[in-house]
C-alpha cells in the first residue's frame, strides 16, 4: 500500500512539475514564436506578391487608369457596373471571352482528368519498358508553352502542315482549316493541351496509386469483387485527396489559358477563341486601359473563386451516415 502511494505521488509530481524547469505557458509561446519564425519568409513573399497587387489592382479599377496619362480620376465602381450592365463599351468582348475560356474549360478539363488516370493504371502496371513510357508521356510538360504553341501552329498549317500532309496520304479529308474554322479551332487548342499537360496529371495519380495498399485489392478479390467493382470501391476512394488537388489546378490552369490561344489562332476565327485573360491582356496593354482590365480580373477572379468553393465542396471528406450521433 505504502509502495503504491509512493509511485501515485511520483506520478502526479511528473505530471505537474515541468518537463524543462520552464512553465508549459512558456513553452507554448515558445512554440507559437518558432512557427511563425518559419512562415515568415512565405508570409512576406505572399504579402508582396499576392497581397499587395490585388489591393493596388483593386485600386486601379475603380479609377479611370490610363498610365500613359498624368490623370487617372476617380470613377468608384463604373467600371464594374459598365461590364456588368453591358455600357462599358468592352462588355460584350470580356463576356464573350468568358464564354470562350469556359467553352475550353469545358472541354479540356474531363479530358485531363481521365486521360491521365488511365495512363496512370496502365504505367502503374508491371511490363517491360514502363520506365521509358513513363518519360514519354511526362516529356512534352517540360517544353514551354511558346514552343509548343510554334510547333502545333506549323504541324496543323492548312498549307503546309505535315497534320493535312499525311491525312492526304492516307486518302482523308487533306484541306481542314485547323486554326481558322470552327469546331476545329477549339479541337486543335484543346488537343494540344491535354498532348501537353497529360503527363503532369499521370505523374501525381502514379504516385497516389503506389499509395493505395495491395491489400485492399486483394480482400476485394477474396470478396468476389471485379475490376470495376475494385476501381469504384478502392482506387476511387483512395485517390479522393489526390483528385481535389488535380481538379482544382487543372480548373485553375484551363481557366487561365492564354499562350495557346494567343500563339496559335489569335483568337480566331473572328474571337472565338479569345480567351478571358487574353481580353483582359488586350484591354490594359494594347487599349491602355487599365482600369476596365482590371475591373475584368475581379470579376474574373470572383467566377473563379466560385468554382473553386464548389470543388471544395464536392471532394470534401464527408462523414459516413452510419458515425453520425
Amino acid at each position: 500500500m505504502t509502495t503504491t502511494q509512493t509511485v501515485d505521488d511520483a506520478s502526479e509530481d511528473v505530471r505537474s512539475a515541468p518537463a524543462s524547469g520552464a512553465p508549459p505557458g512558456g513553452r507554448r509561446e515558445h512554440e507559437t514564436r518558432d512557427a511563425y519564425l518559419f512562415l515568415a519568409p512565405y508570409l512576406l513573399l505572399f504579402l508582396a506578391f499576392v497581397i499587395a497587387p490585388f489591393a493596388y489592382g483593386l485600386w486601379i479599377s475603380l479609377h479611370e487608369y490610363d498610365y500613359s496619362l498624368p490623370e487617372k480620376p476617380w470613377v468608384g465602381l463604373e467600371n464594374y457596373t459598365g461590364l456588368i450592365d453591358g455600357t462599358s463599351p468592352y462588355a460584350e468582348a470580356f463576356w464573350d471571352s468568358m464564354k470562350a475560356t469556359w467553352i475550353f474549360t469545358a472541354l479540356s478539363v474531363p479530358l485531363l482528368l481521365v486521360l491521365p488516370l488511365l495512363v496512370a493504371m496502365v504505367m502503374n502496371e508491371k511490363f517491360r519498358g514502363r520506365n521509358l513510357f513513363r518519360a514519354m508521356y511526362f516529356a512534352p510538360y517540360v517544353l514551354g508553352v511558346a514552343v509548343v504553341a510554334v510547333l502545333w501552329r506549323y504541324l496543323l498549317d492548312s498549307n503546309i502542315g505535315l497534320v493535312n500532309h499525311y491525312l492526304g496520304v492516307l486518302g482523308l479529308p487533306s484541306d481542314t482549316a485547323w486554326l481558322t474554322s470552327q469546331p476545329w479551332a477549339w479541337i486543335s487548342l484543346v488537343g494540344v493541351t491535354v498532348w501537353w499537360t497529360l503527363g503532369f496529371n499521370a505523374i501525381i495519380y502514379l504516385a497516389a496509386l503506389g499509395e493505395i495498399s495491395p491489400d485492399l485489392y486483394e480482400a476485394a478479390r477474396m470478396d468476389g469483387a471485379n475490376g470495376w467493382q475494385r476501381f469504384i470501391h478502392v482506387t476511387l476512394p483512395g485517390l479522393r485527396p489526390v483528385l481535389l488537388f488535380v481538379t482544382s489546378v487543372t480548373i485553375i490552369a484551363s481557366v487561365n489559358m492564354f499562350g495557346q490561344s494567343f500563339l496559335m489562332t489569335q483568337g480566331g476565327p473572328g474571337t472565338e477563341t479569345r480567351t478571358a485573360i487574353y481580353q483582359i491582356a488586350d484591354t490594359g496593354l494594347t487599349n491602355f486601359n487599365s482600369g476596365d482590365s482590371t475591373a475584368m480580373s475581379m470579376i474574373f477572379s470572383f467566377f473563379l473563386m466560385l468554382v473553386s468553393t464548389l470543388v471544395f465542396f464536392l471532394f470534401r471528406d464527408r462523414e459516413p451516415e452510419g458515425s453520425r450521433r
